[in-house]
């Protein structure tokens, strides 16, 4: 692996208005600019948590803002993402409890300067629409897809929009066989597309690995999600492609104790892994971060051979990266 590190740095320092953060997103916009969004306040799930954002421009971060608050309604996973018409979207989950949760979501016209009213992702929901927690993709067709999944059933689902995030239709549950598994299931998946048009998923588990599941038809319908041999520790990861095709993602390489009730395993170290044959194989590993404490929840972008990285950082700050890959 070849690479430069542009940037490594943290969005914020000690004097954030907040106690704790987690689960950032990321967009680039066309000017450069680089947008990260997560939820902080005082604990995860407490009355007080909003969504804020900042906004790298030339080489330095702006101060953190809310951009969605309801008194006294915890609020979760935000998930950036930029329309090929240049509207920038925010997606996030609001509710007392994970079940309960549903999606808003807001639009901005001027790259994330400005935000309309926010609104239900779809009217009714409850448990949540729309990605859940990594980036939708748009297919080559033009058709949205947004990975998501449902809790406490612990499955996997899509929810796809034929008009850019306007409408919905969520898909059939991704077919997993939970009496084979020792725990709950899978959730959180993250998605690409392969140039036959054939497109993937990778989800967080409880059994120690991460689960993969195919579709032939654009996301309508999905194989049965199988075990791989990448190791989860039942925490959330992300991936992105390369101009070149290489995927590249960002995870914990750890697993569970085997007695742990709930199979989560330590979310620390933190690495970027590449596969250059569509996720059959995964290679070199360039280390993020390590230490005591947790280094997760990441988020990637790849635009060209630019990777850029958001993660949670022992859930006091939001850490950065921008890497470079060279030929």
């Amino acid at each position: 692996m070849t690479y430069s590190v542009q940037a490594k740095e943290f969005i914020f320092e000690d004097d954030r208005p907040f106690a704790s953060c987690h689960a950032s997103t990321l967009v680039i916009l066309p000017d450069g600019d680089v947008m990260v969004a997560w939820f902080g306040g005082s604990r995860e799930g407490a009355p007080d948590v909003a969504i804020w954002t900042a906004r790298r421009t030339d080489g330095g971060w702006s101060v953190p803002v809310i951009v969605a608050d309801e008194e006294g309604l915890p609020h979760w996973n935000p998930v950036l993402y930029l329309r090929p018409d240049g509207k920038l979207l925010l997606f996030y989950k609001v509710g007392p409890r994970v079940a309960e949760w549903h999606t808003r979501i807001t639009r901005s016209d001027d790259y994330g300067y400005s935000w309309s009213e926010p609104k239900e992702l779809v009217p009714g929901d409850i448990g949540g629409r729309g990605p859940v927690k990594n980036k939708p993709i748009t297919l080559r067709n033009g058709t949205l897809l947004a990975p998501n999944s449902l809790e406490p059933a612990w499955d996997a689902c899509i929810d796809i929009s034929p008009d850019q995030g306007d409408t919905w239709t969520q898909t059939a549950i991704v077919p997993l066989d939970h009496g084979k598994l020792k725990l709950k299931g899978i959730i959180q998946p993250t998605l690409w597309e392969s140039e036959d048009g054939s497109v993937h998923l990778l989800a967080r588990s409880t059994e120690g690995a991460m689960y993969r599941s195919d579709s032939q038809d654009g996301g309508l319908t999905w194989r049965e999600a199988y075990r791989t041999d990448m190791p989860n520790n039942n925490s959330g990861f992300d991936l992105s492609r390369l101009s070149d095709g290489t995927l590249a993602m960002a995870y914990n390489p750890t697993v569970p104790s085997e007695d742990d009730p709930k199979g989560k395993g330590p979310r620390t170290p933190l690495v970027l892994r590449l596969s250059r044959d569509d996720g059959a194989t995964w290679g070199e590993e360039l280390p993020l971060d390590s230490g005591i404490s947790q280094y997760s929840y990441p988020a990637v972008v790849a635009h060209g051979n630019n990777i850029y990285i958001s993660y949670t950082w022992r859930r006091e700050r939001i850490a950065f990266y921008h890497i470079v890959m060279k030929e």
